[in-house]
């Protein structure tokens, strides 16, 4: 039987995204990302909660990243998790969960209206969908993605 490991998840970034590249030049952002949630409880009062998710973003999508996303900025991303383990300098075990972009399968949609969520110095037409992850519609390879 098949499975399925994917996230959809929309927020706000929680501080501008840290860029880093490969040793072939390709872009990897590394961005928090928060998501709230708002209820009533049992007394009356409004309760709020929010969650922080570590966004990992490879490919095209992190080139968007690079160039429109600032901290506080509404994004939608679609991926899929991934558990990072390791040992420490001084022998402790840690682990890490993030939130994988990249590939076909994966999208990232830039969120919020001009002069909005879109923040300080954000190019015109930031509010467009990633290159790469159109919104509404399935991610499709052209000859330009194909490295061979």
């Amino acid at each position: 039987m098949a499975s399925v490991n994917r996230v959809i998840l929309i927020g706000n970034l929680g501080r501008d995204p840290e860029i880093r590249y490969t040793q072939s030049g390709e872009p990897i952002a590394n961005f928090s990302l928060a998501t709230n949630e708002t209820w009533t409880d049992k007394s009356g009062q409004k309760q709020e909660r929010t969650e922080w998710h570590r966004v990992e973003v490879f490919g095209k999508p992190a080139q968007v990243v690079r160039d429109y996303l600032t901290k506080g900025r509404q994004v939608y991303v679609e991926g899929s998790v991934r558990y990072d383990e390791w040992t420490d300098k001084d022998g402790n075990k840690r682990n890490t969960t993030k939130i994988h972009i990249g590939g076909p399968n994966s999208r990232l949609v830039l969120l919020g209206g001009p002069g909005g969520a879109r923040g300080e110095g954000a190019p015109r037409g930031a509010d467009r969908p990633a290159e790469g992850a159109p919104a509404g519609e399935d991610f499709k390879a052209s000859d330009d993605d194909v490295p061979f």
